[in-house]
Order: structure tokens, then C-alpha cells, then sequence
């Protein structure tokens, strides 16, 4: 098994992707894929006037602020546009793919953060109206049915909460739960540079390979969006993951270069 995380950033090219999934599939392959769509979200809610907010957590992470009306649009984009796009173009190229939201059949379960803690200007602040949380149980039997009758699984946030409610929760951390939940080979996380670079962006400063028992001293070597990517390797290697690849979403046969070994191999 591996679990393929296409990112929702710009620049990704969703066609070259499916090109590759489809050939992967074909050759018997096992995978699932999971997804983002940040970037259209961004646009979307601009275009609905309730523009998107960032807040930096208290550890130093940033995440996106998640009332009640961002995640609204969040699923209109991540469950909708997105993920009904990308299952078309793999139905076009003979793939049976199905298009689901963690929350469907609760396939990601996790507690509701009560409050966040966060920092604002300087100073530290707890909100509590966020509908945010943590992907803790994968639903593998749900899953697995989905698999032996030949179906492609295409997931995407929000989770479920234990009470049943819609939360947030990042999708590399996501891909990475639902990669130890069924100890996959390999989980491949595709994104719009062609892995972790020591100096971002300059490309020609890609860090090829990290030892697993290093992982820790390349944290502080990410930027932004690549730190929760980081974090979510660090989970699946906890897991016994033996392998992550952070690699290039932008180019021909992505997948393929990935397993082949291509971007930043963390692990194997």
C-alpha cells in the first residue's frame, strides 16, 4: 500500500498527476489519495467576503483560523470542486475512483480542539469558537471494503469529531495517520516544489535524503507549510513508516519519479 497526499497549493498539475495515478493503478498498485485545495479555498472565500485568516500557534505553527463559515466553504471547495474534479479526471482515464470527506463514515475520527492557543501581535490568546482537531482513528475497515471491490479511494478534510461535528484538520498529518493505519510502504507527499529545501525556494538546495533518526534537526529547516509536512513524517516514522517522500507535483510521472526515489526520501 501507499498513500499518495497531493497538495492544494499552486502550480500542481492535477492532469499529470492523474496520468500517473492511473498508470500505477493499472500495474496493480494498492493506494490511496488524499488531498488538499488551500489555494482555491483562499480565492473562494475572498470571492464570498469572509477572506481567510492564519494564526501561528503558541509551538509555532501556522494553521488556517476555522469558524464556523470558513469551514463551510472549505468543504464547498475540498469536498466539492476539488475533489469531484480530480475524481472526474481519474474516471476519464478508466479509474474507479470515489470521492469522500473524513467525515463520511467517520474514515478520520478525532477530538474537537476546545480551545487553541495562539499568538497575535506579540501576545498570547486562546480561542475557543474553532472548529479544528486531529486525525486519531482511521476507519481501515470502511476502507479496505472500498479496496477489494476495485474502488480508488480520493479523501479529503474535514474529519469527524467523536461527537459527530465537521473539523478541520491538516491533510499531510491526515495522509500520515491513514498511512501507519495501514502500514503502507511508503506515503508520497506531492507538493509545488520538488521537496524540503535547506534554503527555500531556491531549488538547487533540495535535501535529497534524512536519516530517519534525524528527522528532528530538519525542523527547523522548513518553511511555513513544509513544517506540518515534516511533523506528519515524524508521525508515520513513530508508526513504522519506513519510508516518506516529499517530491515534485509539477512535473510528468510524479508518482513513479516519488517511488523511484526522487525529492527528499525521509527514512527507507
Amino acid at each position: 500500500m501507499i498513500v499518495l497526499k497531493i497538495g492544494g497549493s499552486e502550480g500542481i498539475d492535477y492532469d499529470l498527476i492523474a496520468d500517473d495515478i492511473a498508470a500505477v493503478v493499472k500495474e496493480g498498485q494498492p493506494l490511496i489519495v488524499v488531498h488538499g485545495g488551500s489555494a482555491l479555498t483562499n480565492k473562494v472565500a475572498e470571492q464570498l467576503g469572509h477572506p481567510p485568516q492564519f494564526v501561528t500557534s503558541v509551538s509555532g505553527f501556522s494553521s488556517r483560523r476555522t469558524d464556523r463559515r470558513t469551514l463551510e466553504i472549505f468543504e464547498m471547495v475540498y469536498c466539492g470542486q476539488v475533489n469531484k474534479g480530480l475524481v472526474e479526471k481519474l474516471q476519464t482515464r478508466g479509474v474507479n475512483a470515489i470521492g469522500l470527506s473524513g467525515l463520511d463514515g467517520r474514515i478520520w475520527e478525532g477530538k474537537r480542539k476546545d480551545a487553541i492557543k495562539v499568538i497575535q501581535n506579540g501576545r498570547k490568546r486562546v480561542i475557543r469558537d474553532d472548529y479544528t482537531g486531529k486525525v486519531e482513528k482511521v476507519n481501515v475497515g470502511l476502507l479496505k471494503s472500498l479496496l477489494d471491490q476495485g474502488y480508488l479511494p480520493v479523501l479529503t478534510p474535514p474529519a469527524s469529531s467523536y461527537d459527530g461535528e465537521a473539523i478541520n484538520v491538516d491533510g499531510d498529518r491526515a495522509a500520515a495517520a491513514t498511512a501507519a493505519a495501514f502500514q503502507a510502504e511508503a506515503l508520497i507527499i506531492l507538493s509545488n516544489v520538488p521537496g524540503l529545501l535547506e534554503n527555500f525556494p531556491d531549488e538547487s538546495t533540495l535535501i535529497r535524503h534524512i536519516p530517519k533518526a534525524k528527522i528532528d534537526q530538519f525542523m527547523g529547516v522548513a518553511e511555513d507549510r513544509m513544517k506540518k509536512k515534516v511533523m506528519g513524517a515524524q508521525e508515520a516514522l513513530e508508526e513504522g513508516i519506513g519510508r516518506i517522500v516529499f517530491a515534485d507535483g509539477r512535473v510528468e510521472q510524479p508518482v513513479q519519479r516519488a517511488m523511484a526515489g526522487e525529492g527528499t526520501v525521509i527514512g527507507g
